[in-house]
């Protein structure tokens, strides 16, 4: 799908000079690729119609850049943008300018179709796998979407990569045992209640441990203190060796003088 949008080149820079251009209804951009970068206001009434329409990330977008001083025209992918959480408001976007004579590497989303397959009638769980496919090809052979028919998917089967369908001029890059949508078995009650019961005994170690930390603390605190005719500790006793040695000197000087 191809869309137009007509921008401008700028020259302003920075935080001030993107509110200035909100206020007068534009938004700032950026168009980089094939060797230049340039900075672009664009309209983003017109921008938002291409989102709203398309998913983007396929659209081929053929820009009119007013003021460029090379081409005029340009083709362009929508790479990313920046909308306001709070209002919803686009406030930049970051185009990528592309050949039409040269591959490119898109991720294309993936579209279910076939109605309500025969598993999931059965009482099975329909699971998206994959919601997007990694592509290579020429721009003009980018399709929207990749369509995959998940009709006839029983209990327990799937659609891999490999299974899709091949479309001419479009290559997967994804690995191809790689699962993009199957119907799983509804999970039974013993089971949930199986799960229930593991996930609710999964804490009993740490509280063992927990005890086991208290009951080590317990032993500690509940230690019976040294007695009385325990030998002292070694830097205890040579401290009292010390004091008693200075001590004796003393004694004896007394004892002569009161026998004078």
């Amino acid at each position: 799908m191809k869309f137009d949008l007509t921008v401008a080149v700028r020259e302003e820079v920075g935080k001030g000079a993107a509110r200035s251009m909100r206020r007068a209804r534009k938004i700032p951009a950026v168009l980089y690729g094939q060797g230049e970068c340039l900075l672009l206001t664009a309209n983003p009434e017109e921008l938002v119609k291409i989102l709203k329409s398309h998913a983007g990330s396929t659209a081929l977008i053929s820009l009119t850049v007013n003021g460029a001083q090379s081409k005029q025209n340009r083709t362009a992918l929508l790479r990313d943008y920046q909308v306001d959480p709070v209002t919803g408001a686009v406030l930049h976007a970051d185009f990528f300018e592309i050949s039409m004579s040269k591959p490119i590497r898109v991720k294309v989303p993936i579209k279910v179709i076939g109605g309500i397959p025969a598993g999931v009638k059965e009482g099975g769980v329909l699971h998206h796998n994959m919601r997007d496919v990694h592509v290579e090809c020429l721009p003009a052979a980018l399709p929207d979407h990749i369509e995959v028919d998940a009709s006839a998917l029983t209990i327990g089967s799937g659609i891999h990569v490999k299974e899709i369908g091949v479309r001419e001029g479009v290559r997967f890059l994804d690995d191809a045992d790689q699962m993009v949508v199957s119907v799983a078995a509804p999970m039974t009650d013993a089971k949930l209640e199986a799960l229930l019961t593991s996930t609710a005994g999964a804490p009993g170690e740490p509280e063992i441990m927990a005890k086991g930390k208290e009951a080590v603390g317990a032993e500690g605190a509940g230690a019976e203190p040294a007695k009385a005719g325990a030998a002292a500790p070694a830097g205890e006793a040579k401290a009292g060796e010390k004091k008693e040695a200075a001590a004796a000197p003393k004694a004896e000087k007394k004892e002569a003088e009161k026998k004078k």
